[in-house]
């Protein structure tokens, strides 16, 4: 049976056009830590652009920061892809785990993502903050992390492997993410300022998407004089010119006038 309009013409079915909707740029997937409490809110602030949208999903993982606890996420990966809109093509996906990305494999990543969405641009934390202190010029890197030291020694093992020289490491020492998230501003200034103020440190990486540092970035560039980029603003940094959307957005940081 077909739906029709009623005889006395109290119901009416209406023309319309359409656009391009909310994505006329650019629509970028994401896929999100079940216990991550900050990258939606910081890629908010970052990826707010006219005609560029992200979409996100979410991926079961255990607020235990273990390399065998990040590991186990592989096998969902696919899965959590799928579910980002699924009927809308999508530039690029990226997947919001730093330590994750390490343990599991970049490549191995991408190539879950794609299992999903097939010939889709990859990025992880990762994968952005290479692109990302490479684009900078900087090859001697202070790394910033909450982890314990069996995952920051895959951190380092992994930038060494991308031609990056870890000069200094300094950690918060804490596996429980949904603690992390907690970590104030006042502790990753000085611990940034701390630890990126030796001469052998050309940048500052601040690593795992759980830590708040999009707006600090730019001030504490300022104060220390050197580049210093995080997982998520990093990612985001990525993921955007991956999309080919190149604008300049100082406010977050030296990399977004890249």
């Amino acid at each position: 049976m077909t739906d029709t309009a009623t005889a006395d013409n109290t119901y009416t079915v209406l023309p319309f056009t359409m656009d391009e909707g909310l994505m006329a740029r650019a629509a970028i997937g994401l896929v999100v830590l079940a216990t991550d409490q900050t990258l939606e809110h910081e890629w908010r602030q970052i990826i707010d652009l006219p005609g560029v949208a992200f979409f996100e999903s979410r991926l079961y993982n255990s607020p235990d920061i273990t390399p065998a606890n990040l590991a186990a996420m592989e096998k969902d990966i696919t899965a959590a892809v799928e579910l980002i809109v699924p009927d809308v093509p999508l530039q690029v996906v990226a997947f919001g785990c730093t330590s994750g990305s390490i343990v599991i494999g970049e490549e191995q990543v991408a190539q879950r993502v794609r299992n999903a969405r097939p010939g889709v641009a990859v990025t992880t934390p990762i994968t952005g903050a290479v692109a990302g202190l490479k684009a900078l010029g900087a090859r001697r890197v202070a790394l910033i992390t909450p982890y314990v030291q069996s995952v920051n020694q895959l951190f380092e093992r992994h930038l060494q492997s991308r031609d990056l020289q870890v000069s200094r490491i300094a950690t918060f020492n804490h596996s429980n993410d949904n603690e992390v998230a907690r970590i104030d501003a006042a502790s990753l200034r000085a611990a940034i300022l701390a630890t990126g103020a030796h001469g052998d440190v050309d940048a500052v990486f601040v690593s795992c998407t759980s830590l708040r540092m999009a707006t600090l970035i730019a001030s504490v560039e300022h104060e220390l004089g050197k580049p210093v980029i995080a997982s998520n603003s990093a990612m985001a940094w990525h993921a955007l010119r991956l999309a080919s959307v190149r604008d300049a957005l100082p406010q977050f940081g030296r990399l977004f006038e890249i």
